[in-house]
């Protein structure tokens, strides 16, 4: 089949290049997200392959229908940039790769984490500077320390895996708690608003959802521990941005570790270098020396490119033969 991949780097044409020998199908990139504005470069193509920030909404995927194509293979686990009651109305089928690799993102927590944790972001630009004073690097240990895990799932399960590694005690919150998951993760279920307010470390895994959309606000951050530190590997719209920098001024919040962001959209996966960031609540976010910010690379090891590109093009094989898709959305 002809698949019109959006959004693409260098390494996604590699990875999928290469998946794609036992595949046999016609890729065929672009730069370009997926938008009303692009969709017209998916004529003659039966399958499109968007990204995390690809906007694949009603106006869209009525263009793609109208163009011939049958199938939108997400290549991430989100689809909250998906119109799915669109999609079905145009009779186009959709899949997602719903765990390429827990362990990644799990482990990615951890590297936030630890840069804030023992400041090792700041002590290396001073040594690059040739200063190799401690003053104002005084850390804190994750040993004996109480973690928050918001969505226990595959990658909230990792990454309790990782906790306990530490020393962590953890916490955890989920919409299908039970004694039986309790005792196999090795985690306590309890309240979110018992969450917030015991964790020193809390770590958020749920999907975005019109439930989920600025879970972390004014109120949930003011019920939190004083000092404690948030790590978002999930999706940026579960904290409202704007309410987490007022709780980082007043000092209510300890740390962020952000790998995603609400507005990323045009900016993460860019090189802005040249010039000036327009959002002003993310250019205020990198002014914080206990704010650690990366772009959206939580997915990025070779390992779990491998098991997206693999997934995708699994997927559009069983479409091809008319086999039941193995993750559709809908």
């Amino acid at each position: 089949m002809r698949i019109a991949v959006f959004d693409s780097k260098r390494y996604d044409r590699a990875t999928l290049s290469q998946a794609n020998e036992h595949h046999g199908h016609e890729l065929v990139f672009f730069e370009d997200r997926l938008n009303i504005q692009t969709a017209a470069l998916a004529s003659g193509f039966e399958v499109v392959c968007p990204f995390v920030n690809d906007r694949v909404d009603a106006p869209t995927l009525a263009q793609l229908a109208k163009l011939g194509v049958k199938l939108v293979a997400l290549r991430c686990a989100g689809f909250n940039g998906v119109d799915l009651a669109a999609a079905a109305k145009h009779g186009i089928s959709v899949t997602r790769v719903p765990a390429y690799s827990p362990e990644a993102v799990a482990e990615h927590v951890f590297a936030l984490l630890l840069t804030l944790s023992r400041k090792t972001h700041r002590a290396y630009n001073r040594i690059r500077e040739g200063n190799f004073s401690l003053d104002g690097l005084v850390g804190f240990n994750l040993h004996g320390r109480t973690f928050g895990i918001v969505g226990a799932g595959k990658i909230g399960a990792a990454t309790i895996a990782i906790a306990h590694g530490f020393g962590c005690k953890v916490l955890a919150f989920d919409r299908n708690p039970s004694p039986e998951r309790a005792a196999a993760l090795g985690c306590t279920f309890v309240s979110l608003p018992e969450l917030l307010a015991q964790s020193d470390i809390i770590s958020l895994h749920t999907p975005l959802t019109n439930e989920t959309k600025h879970m972390i606000n004014a109120d949930t951050l003011a019920g939190m521990k004083p000092g404690a530190v948030i790590i978002n590997t999930s999706r940026g719209s579960l904290i409202d941005s704007s309410a987490l920098l007022d709780a980082l001024k007043s000092g209510q919040v300890g740390g962020v570790g952000l790998d995603v962001y609400e507005y990323e959209e045009g900016v993460f996966f860019e090189d802005l270098s040249g010039s000036a960031l327009e959002d002003d609540v993310l250019a205020r976010l990198t002014t914080f020396p206990n704010v650690m910010i990366t772009s959206h690379q939580g997915f990025l090891t070779d390992e779990a490119l491998e098991n997206i590109a693999d997934t995708v093009l699994c997927e559009v094989s069983a479409f091809s033969r008319g086999e039941p898709l193995i993750n559709p959305v809908q």
